[in-house]
């Protein structure tokens, strides 16, 4: 058992302390990959025979010093293979480390739920339960013509696969990128789609003001959707072409999170992050003969100006002017 993933525990809007975090990890080993915004992927094969410890045992110590150095508490999942150790984490409470052994895979496997396998969406767990293929054991025992019939060839056999305890993955050595990120909470768990997409609105817009004040554009927008019950999901996607506009930033994360099908969730907060910046200046365009857009894009400009000199609420859509979630927009 070599691959550790670490949740920290950051309170919001506490996302400067990742780098900080992470450099505490690579006294440990320099092979750590860093998941944005609260947590990190670390391969201990070597640590492991240096310092003559198990993962189990490593990651007490990572605990006690992350709580020591930073006064942050953190969730560990454990597994042989980065899949595995992602869903010991779902698990994982602080203060416990989930362990998953390699003798152990087939059985942690077999009852989780098809949704619980990472890169499987609400989508493609609804067409698999629509035939009975609830769980990652029926999804292992399926024949596989079977299932690339329902969700396609590659992904068919890439399902089947990890349903077996196959994982391809790796852990890949990186660094915090240059990033923008906003946090949205809730004062109180929300259901309300309404208030979700609000939320979501005000973060966008936020960050699409934040990247043209300094002249930058994103390449890919990340959405992390926090729970009642700690657990998150995170979702990202690259963008047709990098940007700052604060409409294609709202289409964008609207996108994200239809698909992740929260009709009923418990949302405690939603964290919003732009990542790949690069100057605007540099980036390249498609052109648009679309007036409405260039419009937009004008109206844009003159409303930064307006906030600039009168406030961040100077100028903002309708939908906010209430507030978000019980929180000024």
């Amino acid at each position: 058992m070599t691959i550790l993933c670490v949740r920290f525990q950051l309170p919001p809007m506490y996302e400067a302390a990742l780098p900080g975090l992470l450099a505490l990890l690579e006294e440990f080993t320099p092979v750590v990959e860093a998941l944005p915004p609260d947590g990190a992927l670390i391969d201990l094969g070597g640590a492991e025979r240096y310092f003559g410890r198990g993962a189990v045992e490593l990651a007490s110590v990572i605990r006690v010093r992350a709580l020591a150095l930073h006064g942050v508490d953190c969730a560990i999942g454990a597994g042989p293979g980065p899949m595995l150790a992602r869903m010991a984490l779902r698990e994982a409470r602080p203060g416990v480390t989930r362990t998953v052994s390699e003798d152990a895979v087939r059985e942690f496997l077999a009852e989780q739920p098809v949704v619980a396998l990472p890169g499987v969406g609400q989508s493609t767990a609804r067409v698999l339960g629509e035939y009975g293929l609830d769980t990652l054991g029926r999804v292992a025992a399926a024949p596989l013509s079977t299932l690339q019939r329902l969700v396609g060839a590659r992904t068919g056999r890439e399902l089947r696969e990890k349903a077996g305890g196959v994982d391809r993955g790796r852990v890949v050595p990186n660094a915090v990128s240059g990033s923008f990120a906003v946090e949205r909470p809730f004062p109180l768990d929300e259901l309300d789609p309404g208030r979700h997409r609000r939320a979501l609105l005000s973060a966008a817009g936020e960050l699409g003001a934040r990247l043209r004040a300094v002249d930058k554009v994103c390449r890919t927008l990340t959405l992390t959707v926090r729970y009642a019950d700690r657990s998150a999901t995170t979702r990202g996607r690259t963008l047709k072409e990098p940007t700052a506009h604060s409409a294609a930033l709202t289409r964008t994360v609207y996108g994200m999170y239809e698909a992740l099908g929260l009709q009923r969730a418990r949302v405690r907060a939603f964290g919003l992050r732009a990542e790949g910046l690069v100057s605007a200046e540099h980036a390249s365009y498609q052109l648009t003969f679309d007036p409405v857009d260039e419009k937009a894009r004008r109206i844009e400009e003159v409303a930064d100006r307006a906030r600039a000199r009168f406030g961040p609420r100077a100028v903002m859509p309708g939908a906010l002017c209430g507030g978000v979630g019980g929180v000024a927009a």
